[in-house]
């Protein structure tokens, strides 16, 4: 079975810092992949607040998530602080792509747990259809 492949660029544009809680843990008694999936929302969703902006408002237009790809690399435990480096892939006139890079500091070693990567329309939830990427977050992307 091919493995999914994320290189995470070398230029991040945030960081966030999120703490793994009890509820995140599954059976395995490590991170569960759901909850993962939650972190990096959560991520993106911080992120965007520093820049003053949500999900449903950027400089009046909305996101919606076009595609999500993990790569587990490590077990993460509670307890544990993940570090979120946050990267800007590809864009389009419409849309980009974010990357994370989920790691802890673990005994005085990092450890990358995981690298994510999602796809990010612009998106006019009035009238359901894809619209613009406002420029002044292009601006965010290209130059945070």
């Amino acid at each position: 079975m091919a493995r999914v492949k994320i290189d995470f660029p070398k230029h991040t544009i945030g960081k966030i810092f999120i703490p793994v809680r009890i509820t995140d843990i599954n059976y395995g008694n490590h991170l569960g992949n759901d909850a993962l999936v939650g972190i990096i929302h959560e991520a993106r969703v911080q992120w965007l607040r520093q820049h003053n902006y949500t999900e449903l408002d950027i400089a009046g237009a909305s996101l919606i998530q076009s595609d999500l790809a993990v790569r587990y690399l490590a077990e993460c435990f509670y307890g544990d602080v993940l570090e979120i480096d946050i990267a800007s892939g590809e864009t389009s006139s419409a849309g980009f792509e974010l990357y994370y890079q989920i790691s802890t500091n673990r005994n005085n070693q990092m450890i990358i747990i995981a690298l994510a990567k999602t796809g990010l329309v612009f998106f006019d939830y009035n009238n359901r259809k894809v619209t613009s990427m406002p420029e002044a977050f292009k601006k965010i992307l290209l130059h945070d």
